[in-house]
This record gives structure tokens, C-alpha cells and sequence, in this order.
């Protein structure tokens, strides 16, 4: 639909009395026969889909305001409005409202909506209390307009005629009048009522009467009638704050008139809503919600308005990126822009998104790369305001920008660089700016929202580059605050992490390392392979965990999360960074050093346990009891330890039974080869029958052989069992010889030959298919584990001794 007349934006009050867009569209009037009744449809323009369908009902209260707006309530607590693109649209759809309603389209409401109690009293009334009579508008009658302007607010019809009566004949403009007469004379019982009588006729909630009370002529006189507060013994000076104090600078010269008169008549109103408007009671809040859509609109116009002024927007990009601007002149560019943004929250989004473009194609990035690396706190604080803006807006346009930057020599000057060195420079001592721009880089940084179909690559592409140019400059602090010493040694009962504390433990720093730390939490939940290789390349956690020792509880949880968030991925490859770096003993350490204390540094550690006896991490349940089950044993007010304890027996008996298994099978797979080789001696290679004879006779010299062999195969098996089963995870054989069995030293017995010799064709023993055995050892049955995944290890192993405790294998 082109008719530009009916063109609207749809838009509903929330419940923080805040105007949500909901889109824009092409509305119309119809009948609906679902509705039964003549109805208002607002159909999408991306789409054609259904933005709006309400029935005008002939006990709705419409109201038409600032020629472009109409305003309803369909239920309790929702409010709608249309805002036309034209004021002959709106004029249309008013009178079209006023038809349905049999009303006079020249009224700017058609009714208030009363309940079922009032409504019963108006019809009590006499016909003449139909009718607000307005005592003429002079000095002495003051008092009298103040107590019936009062006593409406209650009654939606008498605030409704009221606020007819005072539109007509300019008695609003009589009034202010007066105001000024009495603030000549000192008339301050005069000043009181006209106190009253403002405050009233603003809560009247009224647009037409806001346009004459807001206009240039008025809003003065308006603020002046609302400095003499009756409750208050000294007048305050708002007029002196708005004419004075409050300067309106203009970073370039703005040359529409009218733009201008509309950017000084919401900041007034504001003023007049924020500041000296008490702050309304639960029955009086809705009194204002007419007031806080003129506000609204009227951002929205100025933003428009500015966003259509190509010369007035390049003008002020081009002095913000100016080497020579001064940096108070850079300063006010920056405020103006802070404020800019904030206004364009209040756009729809289709042109909300037009706004952002426009800045990122005019190099709002780049200029906040100049700007957030200036000395100036309040340049730089404006600068993180208009990023987040940015950021919260759009992350892949950010994310966009920064992987095209060229790349420097120097990584510092990349943008998220300059972000992450004003986080961890904060001066701030709660560091407020740091928290926000932490923020805002876990938003850069989340993978949930790079999943735009259009750019598939993002996330490889972003991560990529993030880890390479900005993770360094990320932990600096972290890495800077402990120090690596691998040749530190002791007589301790554990080995002691080998690194320590190396900046001062102080408050400040504690915030900014958990920070981090918070940041590089998220990063292991959400970036596998990445932070992955980060952490084992730096040895990242062993630096973490010296954190444990840190005199602020806070910041030891933040560096136990860390871990407990590495555990939570169950990786095999973390797992064992773990165990070789023996990396529970800080966890430990903290765990006995805190006592019997239960705190929630006690809780965090004994989850971190539970976690993994819950979970059936095997490889670290064995590290675990290996190590430090001596330590934790006598723990008892939790049976986490124990129960880890009970795991790794567990595992141990179910190794040695599927030890035997395997053992067994082997046994019975040598049998079944013994009996196929006799089979085959009765076939020939066509598969027919051959006259049984006597292979001694046929072939001397190979059955010799054979039966050789076949002895000493025989021999073998009633020795020894395999040194370990086809899955490789068994290091030991087992004797079940009469020696073992009567506990005589194993050392004497020989080592086994391989059981599965076999003749080979030429007629010597063929090679065994296995590893070679180990000496056998006396115990009858040991349920002995290693880690499978360590070949490197697997020598070493082979040769320690068999009173060795067994470990669990992952």
C-alpha cells in the first residue's frame, strides 16, 4: 500500500510506563465479522502481517493528540497508540472513531472510562452538574479554581470537563497571567493556590492542554507557578537552574528553527517530570502516562529530524576525528553523540537500524577508537556509553569492523584491545566502568549470537582472531600477578604448585582478577577448542588456582569456578593436564587449610569432589585417591570421599574381572588353532576328502617340526597367561603355577614364550602376536590399571614393581 496518509507506527505502554514499538504499517477501518463490529487493522509493510486488530468499542475512550496521535485503552493496565505519518491519516481514522461512537470529530476525546458505581452516580446527578462552570479568572478567585481543580481528579468525567473548560476562551494563558501578577506583588497565598492549580491541570493528563502549557510563551511561567511548593518555607529557583545554569550548546550551529525549539521544549518538560514533580503516589500514577508520551514523541521527532540532516551529521563526524578539534570541543562531540544514541532508543526498530548504519558508514567506530583512548574520564565514559549502544545493537557490525582493521605491529591499537586496557585501567575503586566493558566483550565475544546465516564464518573467523590479537592482552594482569617457579623444591608432604603470588593482594586488584576470571569462565563453557589450547599452551590453570591463596574469599571461588567449569566439560585431554600437573593440591591445601569451618569456600570444594565421584570421572577419581586419599580420609561430616574411595575399588574389581574374561577367551582361542590345524591335515586345498594316513610317513622332517612346536605351545599355556588383553589396558601377567600358588618368589620363574607359535610354512615357529610377557609376579590375582591414552608412559610402566599401588586408569 503506497497511500503514505494511512502509514503508522503501532506502539504499547509497558508496565514501566515506557512506549514499546511494535512496527509500522498501513491502517484501515473496517468490519470484522469475528468481532462483529467496525475494526481497526494495521497490517505490517515488511510483511503484510497483522500488527493490530481492535474493535472500536462504543465505551473506548480514544484520544487525538498533537494532530499525528491517537490514544486508547483496550483493557486494564494496556495502552495503545497509532502515530500517523500524516496528519490527514490521523484525521481520517479520528473521524471514522467519532462515527462509530456517534461523537463530534472536533472533540480531541470521545469519553473516560467509568465504572459501573460512578457511572450510576453521574445518573444521579442533575442535569445542570453536567456542566463545570469556571470562576472568572481573577486574583481573589484563586483559591476557589484551586479547590475544584482539586476535587475533579477523583472523576474521570469531571476531569474530562474540566479540561474542556479550561481549553476554551485561552484560560490557561489568564492564569499564568496572574501568575505573573502575583510573583510582582509577593503574593505568596496567591503563588500557593497557583501551585495547586498547575499541579491539578497537569494530572488533568490532558495533550491540548500540554501543547498550550509547554509552548514558548508558557512552559516559563509554568516551571515559575511550581517553585512555590506550599510544603516548602523557600521558593526553589528552577527558572534561575533552566535560564542559567543550564547552558544548551550546540557543537555545530543548528540551523532549523524548529529542530531546535523542539530539542529546548523536552529538555524543559523532562525537567518538569523528573525534577520537580514529586514523585507519583500508586493512585496517581497514571496520571502522568499523557505526559510521558509527549516526551517520547518528541524524541522521536528530534532524532528524525537530525537523522534527515545529512550536512548537520558529517559536519560533527568530521571535527570528532579532526586531529586539531580541542579536546573540550572533542568532549561536547562526544556528549552530543552519548546523547544522540540514547534518543534513538526510542525509534522503531526498521529505523533504528537505518540510524546505527548511518553511523557506522559515517566511522562512529573508528572515532571511538580515538576518543577511548583520551585521558579525559568523561570523554572516555561517553565513548563506553556510545559503544555499548553499538554493541548491544549490533555485535556482528562490531565484530565486523574489528577483524577488518588492518594489522598493526602493535596489537594495542586494535579497538577490543583499546576496550580491554580501559577495563583493566580503570581508576574507578569499584570498578564500575571495568564491570560494564567486561560486559560488553562477553557480548562481542558469544557465540549464541554469531549464528546469522548470512555469515557462517563468523565465529571460526572472530575467534580466531580474538585469541590471537586480544587474549594475551586480556590476561596480562592475571599472568602478572603470579610468578612461574618449576625448580622450586621442599620437603612438604604434597610437591607445592609451583608458582606464587606476585602483585599486591590488595582489594582493587582482587575485583579486576575476578573479572577476568569471570570472563575466561565464560570462555571454557563456550569456547572448546580455543580456550583449550590457550590453557595448556599457558599452563593457564596452574596460574589460576595461586589464586586460591589469595586473602579475598571472592576471588579464591572465582579461581575454584574456573576449575570446577574446566571439570564440568568431562574432557579426557583437561583431565589429564590435570593429573599431570598434580593440579588438585591448591583445591586441597584450601580445602584442610580452612578446617571445619563451613563456609561457601567449604561447600564450592566439596561439589567440586561430589561432581566428580556423581559423574564417574575415572581418571581423576584415581589421581585423587593415589595422591591424596591419606589427606582427606579422616573427612567424615561428608561422605564424598569416601564415596570416591568406594568408586575406585569398584573399578579395580571390575578391571580384574574383565581381566580374567579376556584371559579365558584367549585360552579357548589357542585350543580352537590346535584343532584347526588338525582339521586342515584331512582336506585338501579343493576341499575333498583325502585318505587319512600318516603324516609321520608323508612328511618327516615338517611333522617333527610341528610337534615340536606344538609342545612347547602346550608347555606355555600351562605356565603363564597373556601379559595384557587385546585393549591394552593390563601392564601385568599372572602365574598360576604351583610356585606362585604356594607363595614362592616369582623372580625364579622364566620368562613366557609366546602361546600362539604356530608352524610356519617353511616349517619354523612363527613370531608371536603378542607383547612380550613381564616377570611373572606371586599373587594369584592383582587388578592392576594404567592410563591407556599415555603411550609415552607405557616403558616405564613395564618395569616398575609389581608391589606398586595400582592406579585407575581413565
Amino acid at each position: 500500500m503506497s497511500d503514505t496518509r494511512r502509514r503508522v507506527k503501532v506502539y504499547t505502554l509497558n508496565e514501566d510506563r515506557q512506549w514499546d514499538d511494535r512496527g509500522t504499517g498501513h491502517v484501515s477501518s473496517t468490519f470484522v465479522e469475528r468481532l462483529k463490529g467496525i475494526s481497526l487493522l494495521v497490517r505490517a509493510e515488511s510483511d503484510g502481517s497483522l500488527l493490530l486488530e481492535s474493535k472500536i468499542s462504543p465505551n473506548t475512550a480514544y484520544q487525538k493528540q498533537q494532530d499525528t496521535l491517537i490514544v486508547w485503552s483496550e483493557a486494564e493496565n494496556y495502552d495503545l497508540a497509532l502515530s500517523f505519518q500524516e496528519k490527514a491519516g490521523c484525521d481520517e481514522i479520528w473521524e471514522k472513531i467519532c462515527q462509530v461512537q456517534g461523537k463530534d470529530p472536533a472533540l480531541e476525546i470521545t469519553q473516560d472510562p467509568i465504572d459501573e458505581s460512578e457511572e450510576e452516580r453521574f445518573e444521579e446527578m442533575p442535569e445542570t452538574s453536567h456542566l463545570v462552570e469556571l470562576p472568572p479568572c481573577e486574583l481573589a478567585r484563586l483559591e476557589e479554581i484551586a479547590d475544584l481543580v482539586t476535587s475533579v481528579l477523583s472523576s474521570p468525567i469531571r476531569r474530562e470537563k474540566l479540561a474542556l473548560a479550561l481549553m476554551s476562551e485561552g484560560y490557561m494563558k489568564k492564569l499564568l497571567q496572574l501568575f505573573q501578577v502575583c510573583e510582582d506583588l509577593d503574593n505568596r497565598e496567591g503563588l500557593h493556590h497557583l501551585y495547586e492549580i498547575v499541579r491539578g491541570v497537569l494530572f488533568l493528563n490532558k495533550a491540548a492542554l500540554f501543547e498550550v502549557m509547554f509552548s514558548d510563551d508558557c512552559i516559563m511561567d509554568v516551571v515559575g507557578c511550581l517553585e512555590f511548593d506550599p510544603s516548602l518555607v523557600q521558593p526553589k529557583k528552577h527558572r534561575e537552574f533552566l535560564t542559567k545554569t543550564a547552558k544548551f550548546k550546540e557543537v555545530i550551529p543548528i540551523t532549523d528553527s524548529e529542530l531546535r525549539q523542539k530539542i529546548h521544549q523536552t529538555y524543559r518538560v523532562q525537567y518538569i517530570q523528573d525534577i520537580i514533580l514529586p514523585t507519583p503516589s500508586v493512585f496517581e500514577e497514571n496520571f502522568l502516562s499523557t505526559l510521558t508520551s509527549f516526551i517520547f514523541f518528541n524524541k522521536v521527532e528530534i532524532v528524525s529530524m537530525l537523522q534527515e540532516d545529512e550536512k548537520f551529521l558529517t559536519e560533527v563526524f568530521a571535527q570528532l576525528t579532526d586531529e586539531a578539534t580541542e579536546d573540550c570541543k572533542r568532549r561536547e562531540l562526544v556528549n552530543f553523540f552519548k546523547e544522540f544514541c540514547a534518543f534513538s532508543q526510542t525509534l522503531q526498530p526498521q529505523n533504528r537500524d537505518a540510524f546505527f548504519k548511518t553511523l557506522a558508514n559515517l566511522g562512529i567506530l573508528p572515532a571511538l577508537e580515538i576518543v577511548m583512548g583520551m585521558d579525559d574520564l568523561q570523554v572516555r565514559a561517553a565513548a563506553t556509553d556510545i559503544f555499548s549502544y553499538l554493541v548491544e545493537f549490533s555485535p556482528s557490525m562490531v565484530r565486523e569492523f574489528v577483524m577488518q582493521e588492518p594489522q598493526q605491529t602493535d596489537d594495542d591499537v586494535l579497538l577490543i584491545n583499546v576496550v580491554i586496557k580501559q577495563m583493566i585501567c580503570d581508576s574507578d575503586p569499584e570498578l564500575g566502568g571495568a564491570v560494564q566493558l567486561m560486559g560488553l566483550l562477553r557480548t562481542l565475544i558469544d557465540p549464541e549470537n554469531m549464528l546469522a546465516p548470512t555469515n557462517k564464518t563468523e565465529k571460526t573467523e572472530f575467534l580466531s582472531f580474538f585469541y590471537k590479537y586480544c587474549m594475551q592482552v586480556l590476561t596480562v594482569p592475571l599472568l602478572a600477578s603470579t610468578v612461574d617457579e618449576k625448580n622450586c623444591k621442599g620437603d612438604v608432604s604434597f610437591p607445592i604448585v609451583n608458582a606464587c603470588l606476585c602483585l599486591s593482594d590488595n582489594f582493587q586488584t582482587a575485583q579486576l582478577l575476578a573479572l577476568i576470571l569471570e570472563l575466561l569462565t565464560f570462555c571454557v563453557e563456550h569456547h572448546t577448542y580455543h580456550i583449550k589450547t590457550y590453557i595448556m599452551n599457558k599452563d593457564l590453570l596452574r596460574r589460576v588456582l595461586v589464586l586460591m591463596n589469595s586473602k579475598h574469599t571472592f576471588l579464591a571461588l572465582c579461581a575454584l569456578r574456573f576449575m570446577r567449569r574446566i571439570i564440568g566439560q568431562k574432557d579426557e585431554y583437561y583431565n589429564r593436564y590435570i593429573v599431570k600437573g598434580n593440579l588438585f593440591e591448591p583445591v586441597i591445601n584450601t580445602l584442610l587449610d580452612n578446617g571445619t569451618r563451613y563456609n561457601l569456600l567449604n561447600s564450592a570444594i566439596i561439589e567440586l569432589f561430589e561432581f566428580i565421584k556423581v559423574e564417574d570421572i575415572k581418571s581423576l577419581i584415581a589421581h585423587i585417591i593415589d595422591n591424596y586419599y591419606k589427606a582427606l580420609e579422616s573427612i567424615e561430616y561428608v561422605q564424598t570421599f569416601k564415596g570416591l574411595k568406594g568408586r575406585y575399588e569398584q573399578e579395580k574389581d571390575r578391571q580384574t574381572l574383565r581381566l580374567n574374561r579376556s584371559v579365558s577367551r584367549y585360552r579357548r582361542d589357542a585350543r580352537t588353532l590346535d584343532e584347526d590345524e588338525d582339521e586342515e591335515m584331512w582336506f585338501n586345498e579343493d576341499g575333498e576328502a583325502i585318505e587319512k594316513s600318516r603324516p609321520e610317513e608323508e612328511f618327516p622332517e615338517s611333522f617333527g617340526k610341528y610337534m615340536e612346536a606344538k609342545k612347547v605351545k602346550e608347555s606355555d599355556n600351562k605356565e603363564n597367561f597373556p601379559k595384557r588383553t587385546p585393549t591394552g589396558s593390563f601392564k601385568f601377567t599372572f602365574s598360576h603355577s604351583a610356585g606362585a600358588a604356594n607363595g614362592t618368589n616369582g623372580a625364579n620363574c622364566k620368562p613366557a614364550t609366546s602361546p600362539t607359535s604356530a608352524a610356519s610354512p617353511n616349517g619354523s615357529p612363527a613370531k608371536s602376536a603378542t607383547p612380550p610377557a613381564t616377570p611373572v609376579v606371586k599373587t594369584a590375582m592383582v587388578g592392576l590399571v594404567d592410563y591407556p591414552d599415555d603411550e609415552d608412559e607405557e616403558d616405564e610402566d613395564e618395569e616398575q614393581s609389581p608391589r606398586k599401588r595400582p592406579r585407575l586408569g581413565s
